[in-house]
């Protein structure tokens, strides 16, 4: 009877062993139909989601917005649409590497939209340094988006007694560095002193309306009413100290690879907003 126990046994702990590979079969089978389900699909759909991709999807790059078809069509109309146009828009750069093509882009869309006095600043300096090469960017920017036959802005360098004029001009740019900003303050102060010591003022002469006129860096420019800054500073780091004592400033990321979409929308936000001038 021993041996006969023992082959039973032998068989029922054989028969426990097939039942658990079994049991473990049955279960990996759903987890590797699913895979093998999964690998097929991925096989079938993806070059049709490639084919249906957006172009520069696959690479991760973003598209530059200065690129985009319609902005010579759509900026005379998006101008009319606004409550209101600035008359002067500063576009302030805080980040270290500026970057040429997209400051002409924003230029031109100023431009575009009618906006009558642009000026540019980095505190660097280094658009007003450079200002030849920011030129033939606009130009060529002026002729692939606008399609012009020739150049409607004139451009003027601040500290410069003559600069060139072009009549019946649309735009008007001036390049500011930091020595625009309170340094012209210092140079107005003392000419006034000096105004005073002559005996050509009284020191009761000063106010706004003749400080205004001393200032060399914005001779012949009204006041921003909307500044753009540019980057992740929170500060103008110097820019018009005395012209931006009223002027709407809007934050944006960044100038590089901005978009007319995103431009657009901060003028929107301009004409949205309600100012109080003080009161």
């Amino acid at each position: 009877m021993s041996a006969v126990g023992g082959l039973a046994w032998r068989a029922l702990h054989a028969l426990l062993r097939a039942l658990l590979c079994l049991q473990r079969a049955l279960l990996a089978a759903p987890r590797a139909w699913l895979r093998r389900r999964a690998a097929a699909s991925c096989a079938l759909l993806g070059p049709a989601a490639r084919a249906l991709a957006f172009p520069g999807a696959a690479r991760g790059v973003r598209r530059p917005g200065r690129r985009r078809p319609g902005v010579r069509a759509r900026g005379r109309a998006d101008g009319r649409a606004l409550q209101k146009l600035p008359l002067h828009v500063g576009l302030v750069v805080t980040e270290e590497e500026p970057s040429y093509a997209d400051m002409a882009s924003l230029v031109v869309w100023c431009m575009a939209v009618g906006i009558s006095y642009v000026s540019v600043y980095d505190h660097n300096g280094i658009f007003k340094r450079n200002n030849s090469r920011l030129m033939d960017e606009i130009l060529k920017q002026e002729q692939e988006l606008l399609g012009l036959d020739c150049s409607k802005y004139t451009v003027e360098f601040a500290n410069q007694d003559k600069a060139d004029q072009v009549l019946n001009c649309q735009s008007t740019l001036k390049v500011l560095s930091p020595e625009d900003g309170k340094a012209d303050i210092v140079k107005a102060a003392q000419n006034f002193c000096q105004l005073v010591a002559q005996q050509q003022r009284t020191y009761t002469d000063l106010d706004v309306n003749v400080l205004d006129n001393l200032l060399s860096s914005t001779s012949g420019f009204p006041d921003p009413d909307l500044v753009l800054k540019f980057g992740p500073v929170d500060s103008t780091l110097g820019f018009l100290p005395w012209h931006i004592r009223l002027t709407e400033i809007i934050s944006l990321p960044s100038h590089q690879n901005i978009s007319y979409e995103d431009f657009f929308s901060a003028l929107h936000r301009y004409a949205a907003c309600e100012q109080r001038w003080g009161k």
